[in-house]
C-alpha cells in the first residue's frame, strides 16, 4: 500500500511540474513584464546562428509587445501583435 502511495505522489509531482513548465512557456500579448524579455529571448534565439540579431529584434519586438512565442522557432500566433509587425519590404520583423 506504501508503494503504491508514493508512485501515486510521484506521478501527481511529475505532472504538475510539467504543467507549470508549459505554461510558463506560453502566454499570450502582455504576459510578460519588460524585465522577462531577456531571458525569454535568450531562450528563443538559442538555436540560432545568428544570434546577434536575433536577440536584438526579438528583445525589441518583446518591449513593444511584451510576448515571446514559446519555442525557438514558430509559435508566432500566440502573440499577435509579435507576428504582424513587419520591416519596410514586408517581411516579419520579429525572429
Amino acid at each position: 500500500m506504501a508503494k503504491l502511495s508514493w508512485s501515486f505522489i510521484a506521478l501527481l509531482l511529475f505532472l504538475s511540474l510539467s504543467f507549470t513548465l508549459d505554461v510558463s512557456n506560453a502566454g499570450g500579448e502582455g504576459s510578460l513584464k519588460p524585465e522577462q524579455c531577456k531571458p525569454a529571448c535568450d531562450y528563443r534565439c538559442s538555436a540560432t546562428s545568428h544570434r546577434k540579431p536575433c536577440l536584438f529584434f526579438c528583445n525589441k519586438c518583446c518591449n513593444k509587445c511584451l510576448c515571446v512565442p514559446s519555442g525557438t522557432y514558430g509559435h508566432k500566433e500566440e502573440c499577435p501583435c509579435y507576428d504582424k509587425w513587419k520591416t519596410k519590404e514586408g517581411k516579419p520583423k520579429c525572429p
